[in-house]
């Protein structure tokens, strides 16, 4: 992914950003004095700008979005209808002001081991993983060869992949569908791929409901049982960075993180 460059003017309607901010608001089910309380603004002030009556500096267009939790990409086609440059850019992943990110990830990613951990990116691709992740791969018998890598929306869904491993793969594919679907309104290499791929059906109706997601994989040493969890940047400058997303998969009982230490030991042992 390279730089991506801006012309520094624009020329849009007056009203344009208050649009966007409206549009948002309501999507995030907020009224108008909730977001100005979360903002730090009047909501005298906040309905003037959503109408247009009122141009909102890059300061409380900084304070909306963030109370909004609004996607960075987003907030730069904010930052542009309301005529200013955008605030964001997008690096490359080599980029060399990138490498204190890949330090701390590698240090996340060995720190997780003998628990699996793997890095996607907004479109579901893998961008990196631990050496446990890929052990688990291999005693489920899913192959993570391939010059285009390994994308985990395409291996649960896809006929082949991971999902077919899994022991409560209906629900697992369901999650994974419903997540995606939502994150590829503002992803459009994202929605392409759910184009290409077959939605799954529903969650059973007598499934009940539960606070805990267990994905439970089937591996010729027994079924394996993890937790996920997620560790996303904190306040990132960067789309990149903020696209970035590690999920770690816990071991939920004992049986499992035995055979994942096991597993991970064996493959120290053979280095």
């Amino acid at each position: 992914m390279g730089q991506h460059s801006f012309h520094p003017t624009y020329s849009v309607a007056s009203n344009a950003a208050g649009e966007h901010l409206r549009r948002l608001r309501q999507q995030a089910g907020l009224s108008q004095l909730s977001l100005s309380l979360l903002a730090g603004i009047s909501q005298r002030h906040l309905s003037c700008v959503e109408t247009g009556r009122a141009k909102a500096s890059p300061g409380t267009l900084h304070a909306l979005l963030t109370a909004l939790d609004v996607p960075l990409e987003h907030c730069n086609a904010v930052f542009i209808a309301a005529g200013y440059a955008p605030r964001y850019v997008a690096s490359a992943l080599d980029a060399p002001a990138l490498e204190v990110v890949h330090v701390a990830i590698d240090h996340i990613l060995q720190a997780n081991n003998p628990a699996p951990a793997i890095v996607i990116n907004s479109s579901w691709d893998i961008t990196a993983a631990n050496a446990s992740a890929g052990l688990l791969f291999e005693m489920a018998g899913v192959s993570v060869a391939g010059e285009s890598g390994l994308n985990l929306l395409d291996t649960l869904l896809r006929p082949g992949g991971l999902g077919d491993c899994l022991a409560n793969a209906q629900e697992i594919r369901a999650i994974a569908w419903q997540r995606a679907a939502r994150e590829s309104a503002s992803n459009p290499d994202l929605a392409r791929l759910l184009e290409d791929l077959a939605g799954p059906k529903e969650i059973p109706l007598h499934v009940p409901p539960s606070p805990l997601i267990l994905t439970r994989v089937r591996t010729e040493n027994g079924e394996l049982r993890f937790l996920s969890t997620f560790t996303t940047f904190g306040m990132p400058l960067d789309i990149t960075v903020a696209s970035l997303r590690i999920e770690h998969l816990v071991p939920a009982d004992a049986h499992t993180w035995q055979r994942m230490k096991a597993a991970y030991d064996q493959w120290l042992a053979a280095r």
